[in-house]
């Protein structure tokens, strides 16, 4: 399988795809290994876990480099992923004690009892390219603490990253039999939803979820989908100090070249403010480096997959074509790599598919509105659920927008962020399921109720 750099479309590497044999091979391993990790104390397992950020640490600049290549990342923003996972799983090693030990519910008396939390088995992870090492982290790494083994299958196109991510668990102490890469395109994801595992959990888009959904309902294991969105962004007519609004929204939708589920990709703006708001928000996007994703102080590099420049330019023409207005980008930009003008559209309305489909890329579309029950009709209008930001300077009428957003996170003054304190979850065709906080390390448990009578 060859692997392209995205920036240059020059040839990094190739790798040997797994096949029927060696996948079949790898899941026994697993089997067998698992039920020796799940001996193994918890207390030790989080010690793997955090030796594993401490090798990432040490060695962030090769980690960082090698995504950066594979997935056109620029260098510092993949070195601020690195650094996420590992604040992640700091935060789920802390944790993970109390959220998987035993738990007493009646602790005397005649009948006592108690819920053990036991892990699934060998669990399938089927990652995704945009944030290797935060979308794999929210996964493997509970996975591994609860006692699972994982068969981690990297996106095809951050298969040098899932390398490293298995080299280093391995590194810090997870046997080879309990983490296991499996390498290869969409034929070898087609081989893991056949085989006998005891959990899969999918990011990725919507249709390929709903696809996985569907192909091992029948195993009735547990499924866990964290899928695409098209997540909204209201800015009321209250608000203080336009500019640096602008520019922290403006952050939220492009960041990674908006590759990411949890981008702003709508605005709404009272108009009372729309104006000053869009100039400000134009001007800031107008000053991002777009370039090498080597090069310093760069913002936009190039896009991983190389069919996404034209997705995005027909998106343009569609939304042109409807009446809406560009006033910066929205073009190819000449060369060999996956590269996208920084891109925003204004006069925009629901017939456009920029304003209903994921875009998964560097645009924007700003939408006036009268007011707050018109902004929160819109950002309702979706067939997507995962997150929905309010920007205001009163937090009550911000939290009377929220209780009524259907969407699994919600944001007052602020936007495209996660914690791993709480759960990450999406609704209607943003998946089910959650990673991350206590919700989310039990997620890969199965809950057994002890009765016991003296």
């Amino acid at each position: 399988m060859n692997i392209f750099n995205p920036a240059t479309q020059e040839l990094i590497t190739s790798v040997i795809a797994d096949d029927q044999q060696t996948i079949l091979k790898k899941i026994s391993a697993a089997k067998a290994g698992q039920k020796k990790w799940a001996l193994v104390p918890l207390f030790e397992r989080i010690a793997v876990l955090r030796k594993f950020t401490e090798l990432l640490q040490a060695n962030i600049q090769t980690c960082a480099e090698i995504l950066s290549n594979e997935v056109g990342k620029p260098l510092q923003q993949a070195k601020n992923e690195v650094n996420g996972a590992c604040a992640r799983i700091e935060w789920l090693t802390a944790n993970g004690a109390s959220a998987l030990s035993e738990t007493w519910m009646v602790d005397s008396g005649p009948t006592r009892e108690k819920i053990v939390y036991e892990p699934l088995g060998v669990v399938c992870n089927i990652s995704a390219w945009n944030y290797p090492y935060l979308v794999g982290t929210n996964v493997f790494a509970p996975a591994l603490l609860a006692g699972n083994a994982v068969i981690y299958k990297p996106s095809e196109l951050a298969t040098l990253t899932g390398l490293e991510i298995e080299k280093y668990l391995h590194q810090a102490g997870v046997p080879t039999d309990v983490f296991q890469c499996v390498i290869g395109d969409k034929e070898v994801g087609e081989m893991l939803l056949d085989a006998d595992l005891d959990g899969y959990f999918f990011t990725g888009s919507y249709k390929t979820g709903k696809y996985i959904y569907e192909r091992v309902s029948k195993k009735m294991k547990p499924c866990g989908l964290e899928l695409g969105g098209k997540d909204p962004l209201y800015v009321t007519d209250d608000v203080a100090d336009i500019v640096s609004l602008a520019a922290n929204t403006a952050d939220g939708a492009f960041y990674n070249n908006g590759q990411s589920c949890c981008s702003v990709e709508r605005i709404y703006v009272h108009e009372k403010v729309y104006e000053a708001y869009v100039d400000a928000f134009v001007a800031e996007v107008k000053s991002y480096k777009i370039g090498s994703p080597a090069a310093e102080n760069i913002y936009i590099g190039a896009l991983t997959r190389k069919e996404q420049p034209a997705f995005l330019a027909a998106q343009v023409k569609d939304a042109i074509q409807k009446g809406a207005t560009l006033l910066c980008g929205g073009k190819l930009i000449d060369g060999p790599g996956n590269y996208f003008e920084p891109t925003v559209l204004v006069d925009v309305t629901h017939t456009m598919d920029v304003m209903v489909e994921e875009s998964f890329g560097p645009i924007i579309g700003i939408m006036k509105v009268k007011n707050d029950a018109q902004a929160l009709e819109l950002m309702n209008d979706t067939q997507y659920g995962l997150t929905a930001a309010v920007f205001c300077i009163d937090e009550q009428r911000a939290a009377g927008l929220q209780k009524e957003l259907n969407a699994g996170t919600v944001y007052w003054n602020c936007c495209d962020r996660v914690s791993a304190a709480l759960p990450w979850s999406g609704r209607n065709h943003s998946g089910f399921g959650s990673t991350l906080s206590i919700v989310g390390l039990r997620a890969f448990t199965q809950p057994k109720a002890y009765h016991l009578r003296s």
